[in-house]
């Protein structure tokens, strides 16, 4: 997997934000200095060269590169400009209200409660919107209930797991889908969103040695 590289030696965010300025003089954008510069610094160093950009020409930075830039490096390098809630909220948003749910799904079901949190913070600051709004607004059915519980207190990101707590939700989730016809969609909701991590992860292998066949613990 590919990682960030931040150079040993670097510019103030000042000077960065004097050569993204001057990338923008003249005619287009001298996309290779955006990239040298923005591609090579962490979340923090990001923050700061907005600031500087803003004290300096007063201009938003964001919005200036989305004028410079187009098509997939624009949408590349604007995220990138994010801190990371802050790019989950923007592509939940694109994802919610251009009705291609995939990856609003994928970011709300792979965070921790604490990231949901600050991400819903985000969402509002940003939109002006609840989260949960907007998905009531374009969602629905079973997909709806499961994203709305994912986001909504509490929360359990506890490392704690009962062992007997843990055979009555395998045997609670093989009851709801397994061994009946057609599958009960609300014991799997509020399972999978009650629960944490650590006590699903326990979850899975004693619901997968009853699917194999040791019926008898449950």
């Amino acid at each position: 997997m590919s990682s960030l590289i931040v150079p040993p030696i670097l510019t103030s965010p000042r000077d960065d934000a004097i050569k993204l300025h001057g990338a923008f003089k003249g005619w287009g954008c001298d996309t290779a200095v955006v990239i040298d510069i923005l591609a090579h610094r962490d979340a923090i160093q990001r923050a700061l060269i907005q600031q500087d950009y803003r004290a300096m020409y007063s201009e938003d930075l964001c919005k200036r590169l989305s004028s410079e830039l187009s098509g997939k490096l624009e949408m590349a390098v604007l995220l990138w400009m994010h801190d990371p809630a802050g790019r989950d909220a923007v592509v939940m948003r694109n994802s919610l209200t251009t009705g291609s749910l995939k990856a609003a799904t994928e970011v709300i079901c792979s965070r921790t409660p604490s990231q949901i949190q600050l991400i819903r913070q985000h969402y509002h600051s940003k939109f002006g919107v609840h989260l949960e709004d907007d998905i009531k607004r374009h969602t629905s059915g079973d997909h709806e209930k499961l994203l709305l519980a994912y986001v909504s207190p509490p929360w359990n990101e506890g490392l704690e797991v009962d062992r007997q707590m843990v055979e009555n939700d395998a045997k609670a989730l093989y009851k709801a889908g397994e061994k009946r016809l057609g599958t009960d969609e609300r014991t799997f909701i509020r399972i999978f969103c009650e629960r944490s991590r650590a006590h699903l992860a326990y979850v899975a292998p004693v619901y997968h040695s009853g699917e194999e066949g040791n019926i008898g613990q449950f």
